[in-house]
């Protein structure tokens, strides 16, 4: 054999064992971040989906337009069924989700845990706004508790958006006999709630996590993405799991 034929061997050789080592780093590494956190792609929901709750759900406005709520709760991927929604109803002191009526009565009848939430406005007084939800939402046994969305402060010193969001939450647990939840990004929680509202049930958004969302405190819901996609629901919508299992998550239900 020729120098120069051994030589080009010797590269080939070469660039298999390259070829055969990178991919094994790879999958190594694929691996690893899988079981460390039990992400798993979903091409049908379009998301990565943690594995390790056992109770999937979504929440919606009127930004999902219209839903076929049979389709959604049809649709199961292995293991991977929504089994409960958060639907937007009110938002200040007077605006009603335009969705929300259909999407209460359509998603109880096919068969989905329902609850309802309201979009809180800082500017805007607690007493009034708790009465918005109040006079729109009639919450029966088996729907999740009641859940005040606060995301912004919009200029509003933190005594006065305290104030008026402690009034809102007030209101709602007197009238609803059981704690209201509080949704929002652990960034906000941290920032503007902390301590004062850590009795509370905490609905946390937090995006790009591998297990868990990253906050100090308890908590029970956690919405971990807005880009999945669902059967019967047009655009995009936010995935949530809940934080127990199956006794735990009938055990947060109204009971009235």
């Amino acid at each position: 054999m020729s120098r120069r034929k051994k030589k080009s061997k010797k590269w080939w050789i070469a660039g298999i064992i390259v070829f055969i080592t990178a991919l094994l780093i790879i999958l190594g590494y694929d691996w690893w971040f899988n079981r460390r956190s039990r992400f798993v792609k979903y091409p049908a929901f379009g998301i990565s989906i943690p594995e390790n709750y056992m109770i999937h759900g979504i929440d919606v406005s009127k930004y999902q337009e219209t839903i076929t709520w049979d389709l959604v709760k049809e649709m199961r991927v292995k293991n991977i069924q929504l089994g409960f929604v958060f639907i937007k109803a009110t938002e200040g002191i007077e605006n009603t989700d335009p969705q929300f009526k259909r999407n209460w009565k359509k998603s109880k009848q096919a068969g989905m845990v329902r609850g309802a939430y309201h979009f809180f406005l800082a500017t805007k007084d607690g007493r009034m706004q708790a009465e918005n939800f109040i006079n729109t939402v009639d919450l029966e046994a088996g729907d999740l508790p009641p859940v005040v969305d606060i995301e912004q402060t919009y200029g509003v010193s933190a005594t006065v958006f305290k104030k008026e969001l402690k009034e809102w939450l007030d209101i709602i647990e007197d009238h609803y006999q059981v704690k209201p939840i509080i949704y929002t990004n652990v960034d906000f929680y941290s920032r503007w709630l902390g301590k004062d509202f850590n009795s509370y049930p905490l609905w946390a958004a937090h995006y790009f996590q591998y297990d868990a969302p990253r906050i100090n405190r308890t908590w029970d819901f956690w919405q971990h993405s807005e880009e999945g996609r669902v059967n019967g629901i047009l655009s995009k919508v936010d995935f949530n799991v809940f934080n127990g299992d199956s006794l735990q998550f009938r055990n947060i239900l109204l009971n009235k």
